[in-house]
């Protein structure tokens, strides 16, 4: 049974608007380590559409080198699509319609699963779908944007796994739900 892990890059204040994070080269190599973890990414059609308007070639060959592997590893990636109103998607990607609970569990048979964004991880949560939470808390206070988990009909008792230090002054944390802590 894979592993369903979700990661987000968050301010101090909990916006988790991706134009708020502070970009760095050691935050995009972990990023793309994470990523090319996964056996398949899972996207809402937000998530989906941003990510492949940023890094599907050619617009990520125009972005600093740095940013480069992060962008052949989420490019080259299988993914998967929440959505009821993309018609279809490419990108290596493909829809997932129905039952998000039975999609997902689906999926989770076969691989491990990385996430983002914010809508389809509160449906997520709410089913009890994530293994692990990683947040990637940025030296910032942005005073507006949209926030994690928000309508969350109840709380989510996490037990802290791992917590990385970066040179930015960014610290990522993991968590995995307090049911299932190791």
């Amino acid at each position: 049974m894979g592993l369903l892990r979700y990661s987000i890059n968050v301010t101090l204040d909990g916006c988790v608007d991706h134009r708020s994070a502070i970009p760095d080269e050691e935050l995009h190599r972990r990023a793309a380590e994470y990523i090319a973890r996964a056996d398949v990414l899972l996207f809402g059609r937000v998530t989906y559409e941003m990510m492949q308007d940023a890094w599907r070639p050619p617009a990520s060959d125009a972005l600093p080198e740095w940013m480069q592997p992060f962008g052949r590893t989420i490019d080259a990636a299988r993914k998967y699509v929440v959505s009821r109103t993309l018609p279809d998607v490419d990108w290596n990607a493909e829809l997932v319609r129905g039952d998000l609970a039975t999609a997902v569990r689906a999926l989770k048979r076969d691989a491990d699963i990385a996430t983002g964004g914010v809508m389809l991880p509160t449906a997520l949560a709410e089913l009890g779908l994530i293994d692990e939470y990683e947040f990637v808390v940025h030296p910032r206070v942005t005073g507006h944007g949209p926030r994690l988990f928000d309508g969350l009909s109840e709380p989510l008792d996490l037990e802290l796994t791992e917590r990385i230090e970066y040179g930015s002054g960014a610290v990522a944390s993991r968590y995995v739900p307090r049911a299932t802590a190791r």
